[in-house]
């Protein structure tokens, strides 16, 4: 059996790509607890600095979730069905949104539900533009529950978020760049190279910096803006403790580009 996940490593980046083209890549108990896995190993990998995750095949980025797998877990209460789906799904989303290295989804078709999730979750996402997104859970008299109720109306708003929500209809990777849910749509054939370009752009600056901000915004987001003022002071002054902030700064006062140690 192929693994549900692969990871490669090139150049300080990590691929992860969702390795179930034959299901649409929908997550699986085993996927997602791979992802968690992978995610604790990369954290730790002091070569990677960032990490693209796309989805295999040409027609998928993720359909979502296994819904033959979930359906047996539901029809066993509502115990086991939160233990086993929910808290999975959701730790695997905020695991992501929180991650100290920058993740960038590269969504190259079908991101339907806990796709859609992923995408919402990780802090930059590049779409092909044969990308299709949907919240459709409510078509299967459910709400999301890999955290879409509640990042998708934070990057779109309310009212936009709950008309995906409570339609189900599939959307545009032009309405996603609208209402805020991806940075860039690309021509279909540019897009992990548009993905690993924009990488590249994070990673001419400090790693710790950017664990920094990450942490700050991800937050600083479920706040009030004292508390997020407060939690970005933190975040700073744990910069000025590092060989990272004086190196940016003297490279600054000496007119170089400054070089960093990274993690």
């Amino acid at each position: 059996m192929s693994e549900p996940v692969l990871l490669d490593i090139s150049d300080r980046i990590a691929l992860l790509t969702l390795n179930r083209p034959e299901k649409l890549n929908a997550i699986d108990y085993r996927t997602n607890d791979l992802l968690l896995d992978l995610l604790d190993r990369i954290e730790t990998d002091g070569r990677i600095r960032a990490i693209v995750i796309t989805g295999a095949g040409d027609r998928a980025f993720s359909a979502g979730g296994d819904i033959h797998e979930f359906a047996d877990t539901v029809r066993k209460g509502p115990e086991v069905a939160v233990r086993e789906f929910v808290r999975r799904g959701q730790a695997m989303t905020s695991r992501m949104e929180a991650f100290p290295k920058p993740i960038i989804a590269a969504v190259n078709g079908l991101a339907f539900g806990g796709g859609c999730e992923i995408t919402e979750a990780v802090h930059l996402a590049v779409a092909s533009e044969k990308a299709v997104f949907a919240k459709p859970e409510i078509n299967i008299g459910m709400p999301p529950t890999f955290g879409g109720t509640q990042r998708l109306p934070r990057l779109a708003g309310r009212k936009r978020a709950l008309e995906h929500l409570l339609t189900g209809d599939a959307f545009t990777p032009q309405r996603a760049c609208e209402i805020g849910l991806i940075n860039k749509i690309v021509p279909h054939e540019d897009l992990l190279p548009e993905a690993f370009a924009l990488a590249d752009r994070i990673l001419r600056h400090s790693s710790i910096a950017a664990a920094r901000i990450i942490e700050a915004v991800t937050r600083g987001l479920n706040t009030t803006m004292a508390e997020g003022l407060k939690i970005e002071s933190e975040q700073f002054a744990r910069m000025v403790q590092t060989d990272d902030i004086r190196e940016g700064l003297d490279g600054w006062i000496e007119g170089r580009s400054p070089e960093y140690s990274g993690f």
